[in-house]
């Protein structure tokens, strides 16, 4: 009777579990006023990891808000600044899944140096630089807005005026990504990495792409340069979202061994990362460790209560854990 409930629950199991589970990724909002509260535009908002050679950048909108994806969890200082306005640096802790905003208020006296540099540009020059940066912020807000084809447009604007835009071709791939059109994301992911070889969000970009169409060995092979160069391979420690990453790739192409260790390892780096929890518990029933996922699955739920998964976990939960009493 029992082994007949198992095969029960763990039936459902993989059929709740085999959506193909989304890969990690880290969102950061936030808002840029001045002295008198007003949004500041086209403010520049750095990211910068501690410890690690790690840099992302953004611009504000009209409205003074801005929007980042993709950073690794961890320790970040972040830089906002306006030529004439001011400059503010503030610490930040960045997980996976959405972050708590960030507010910016920037002062008189801090921009540091700005027109100096612009003195030495011709005004034509000038011109370019300024019509390049006002169709990169209009990229930045249609990006953030949903507005794929605009983004697309403007992106591609400042890619033709700056062809070694890395961020640039980053976004494009993430556009492209969303929109399903996977043979130009792929592109735009190799053109980052014919710009910058290590480039961890590319490879993370790549592993999106290939999980997506359920190209599981070339999204593996992804994974792994991605944690590679993030400092995320396995059994090194490092980030959680490579890890869990490779876990969900190993996880579509059922290798299910193989993904725990990735997971447990993700859970290991950061024991808040709700999803790992969760993808934890349903790669050990799909092993029939009833325990081990007990366990996680209740983790989960301790870590996001109200999350997506949360109403499937509740519903399954008593059942594994009466096995556990049996």
């Amino acid at each position: 009777m029992r082994n007949h409930l198992i095969r029960g629950v763990l039936a459902a199991a993989v059929v709740l579990a085999f959506g193909v589970p989304a890969l990690a990724q880290s969102i950061m909002r936030g808002k840029v006023v001045d002295a008198k509260n007003q949004p500041v535009a086209d403010a520049v908002v750095l990211f910068e990891a501690e410890g690690a050679n790690r840099k992302m950048q953004t611009k504000t909108d009209k409205g003074g808000e801005f929007l980042q994806l993709g950073l690794q969890s961890g320790p970040y200082k972040v830089t906002v600044s306006k030529d004439g306005v001011g400059t503010q640096t503030l610490p930040a802790t960045v997980r996976q899944g959405p972050n708590p905003p960030m507010n910016f208020t920037l002062a008189p006296g801090g921009s540091g140096g700005g027109a100096s540099a612009a003195s030495t540009v011709s005004p034509e020059e000038r011109k370019k630089q300024l019509a390049v940066q006002a169709a990169a912020a209009e990229g930045v807000a249609a990006f953030n807005a949903g507005n794929n084809d605009v983004a697309l447009a403007k992106f591609n604007e400042v890619i033709a005026a700056q062809p070694t835009c890395l961020e640039c071709h980053l976004t494009l791939g993430q556009i492209y990504g969303r929109t399903q059109k996977y043979a130009e994301a792929e592109a735009a992911y190799k053109k980052a990495i014919e710009l910058k070889a290590d480039s961890s969000e590319a490879y993370t970009g790549l592993t999106t792409v290939y999980n997506a169409q359920k190209k599981f060995d070339l999204a593996a092979d992804a994974s792994a340069k991605a944690a590679q160069y993030s400092g995320g391979a396995a059994g090194g420690g490092g980030s959680a979202e490579a890890l869990f990453n490779q876990g969900v790739v190993l996880f579509n192409a059922q290798k299910f061994p193989e993904a725990k260790k990735q997971f447990e390892a993700a859970v290991a780096a950061d024991p808040n990362m709700a999803m790992a929890q969760y993808q934890l518990g349903m790669t050990a029933l799909n092993l029939g460790e009833i325990p081990l996922a007990v366990s996680s699955l209740e983790a989960y739920l301790k870590v996001d209560p109200n999350g997506p998964k949360a109403a499937e976990v509740k519903a399954a939960l008593p059942a594994l854990q009466g096995m556990l009493k049996k």
